[in-house]
């Protein structure tokens, strides 16, 4: 992710390299057949190759983001790509001096709740926060939010989870 960064950086693009890597990590959120291409050792990397180009186009990726996926395909590291891609942002932020964090929530939010958030998070911490968005239902209901070296889950899972070990400590 950081020679992608520094690349990219060099070459001007950086912004729109970030943006393209983004589109492809929410395409694999988004799909669970490209979740198990990715994440499976099963697919030969060439057909991992195949399927990236197909999807790339589609979602216009190109150049130095799609040469990335490609090679991390190719060495067979496609199930560390979602990693890879948020370093890279964490690296873009970090640039740009805001700080990079991610939300998992039980239902995808709306553009209003993630201006929101951004805003609560700034006056919190002084700084922009570029936020990336992850849907997990088993949540139930709440946010998982992560900056930096810091979480705060607020989740409806974890709440009833605590409730659970109290009432066994009252029994």
């Amino acid at each position: 992710a950081s020679a992608l960064f520094s690349l990219a950086s060099d070459e001007n693009a950086a912004d729109k390299v970030g943006e393209q890597l983004a589109a492809f990590a929410a395409a694999i959120e988004e799909s669970g057949d490209l979740k198990r291409l990715v994440r499976s050792p099963v697919f030969k990397s060439d057909d991992q190759i195949a399927a990236i180009d197909a999807l790339a186009a589609r979602l216009g990726i190109a150049g130095h983001a799609l040469n990335f996926i490609r090679l991390v395909a190719r060495n067979r590291r496609l199930p560390a790509l979602t990693g890879m891609i948020q370093a890279y942002a964490t690296l873009s932020a970090s640039a740009k001096g805001e700080i990079a964090g991610e939300v998992v929530s039980a239902e995808k939010l709306s553009v209003q709740q993630l201006k929101d958030l951004k805003a609560a998070l700034k006056s919190s911490l002084g700084r922009d926060v570029v936020l990336t968005t992850r849907v997990d239902a088993s949540i139930l209901g709440g946010l998982i939010v992560k900056v930096g070296s810091r979480m705060m889950d607020n989740s409806l899972k974890t709440k009833l989870s605590n409730l659970k070990i109290a009432m066994k400590g009252t029994a």
